[in-house]
């Protein structure tokens, strides 16, 4: 059984680990072009860990530029076998506090303008989106964060918007209201179904910054108060994964199935895939086409 590796996405205000020996920026090429940036690959604590800042170091990629499906291929592609994103978020819920961090378990997908598929014509495949994170990864993620001394909830709907423009009051008060998400963000979608695709382990850290506009106390998004909470929530974050490191298997199967999530979920018939998308496949889905 491969040893487990964890591979964390950083979002906002996210740009290193701490701790990380033989660390080294590594250049990535994937079928799917450039990732958002160079991986920094290493060791911690004897274990290996790779970290990829989703927006690229200096924040240079918007929300619906980033190349998700190059991210996930390029930490594949280096031996990942959970991945961790941390990622800034607007809150729907008065419990869910600037500073605090949610373990997401269901999404809402309302992106419009992403590639949200390794698959198309020539190699079709449907995976199960029904239970979107690794049970196991987010519970061992939530007592890292727990032990970082953040208020932690477990559980929670994250409804990805495209953006990059914040909410109108009328869509926070709908999000909220009528479709019952707790949190919001820009970026975790089509992440969560690339990683499930690619048969990795993904958890979801959603860390809160603001409560969105549908608050009567806040009622509009402040960039500047935004900043302040990412810098003190970068510190927790950076934490968390060095314990979630410390708490993460270093083999065992999965409960949930996560890393066969492709067993019976290619329809094409093998004399009819397309050789050219089968080669950019062989990272992702190498496992199941070989």
């Amino acid at each position: 059984m491969a040893e487990a590796m964890l591979a964390v996405i950083g979002g906002s205000g996210l740009y290193g680990i701490d701790g990380l020996e033989e660390a080294r920026w590594q250049e990535v090429d994937t079928p799917w072009g450039a990732p958002s940036d160079a991986v920094l690959t290493g060791r911690f604590e004897g274990r290996p860990i790779a970290f990829l800042p989703r927006h690229g170091r200096g924040h240079v990629h918007a929300p619906t530029d980033i190349p998700y499906r190059a991210n996930i291929d390029a930490l594949k592609r280096l031996g990942a076998t959970h991945v961790v994103s941390l990622s800034a978020c607007g809150s729907f819920r008065e419990e869910m506090a600037p500073g605090d961090f949610v373990l997401v378990d269901q999404f809402i997908d309302r992106t419009v303008n992403r590639e949200k598929s390794f698959f198309s014509s020539g190699c079709v495949a449907h995976v199960s989106m029904a239970h979107p994170v690794c049970d196991v990864l987010a519970v061992l993620a939530a007592q890292a964060a727990r032990q970082a001394g953040v208020t932690v909830h477990e559980g929670g709907t994250y409804l990805a918007m495209e953006g990059p423009q914040f909410s109108s009051l009328a869509e926070s008060r709908m999000y909220r209201e009528s479709w019952g998400a707790d949190v919001i963000g820009m970026t975790n979608m089509p992440e969560a179904k690339l990683a499930r695709e690619a048969e990795l382990h993904y958890a979801t850290v959603a860390m809160v910054t603001d409560y969105d506009s549908w608050h009567p106390d806040h009622g509009a998004v402040d960039i500047k108060v935004i900043g302040q909470v990412l810098r003190a929530n970068g510190d927790h974050a950076r934490t968390t994964v060095a314990n979630l490191a410390r708490l993460l298997p270093r083999a065992g199967a999965c409960k949930a199935g996560c890393d066969h999530a492709l067993d019976h979920a290619i329809m094409t018939a093998p004399e009819r895939r397309d050789p050219a998308l089968l080669a950019r496949l062989d990272a992702v889905a190498g496992r199941v086409l070989r």
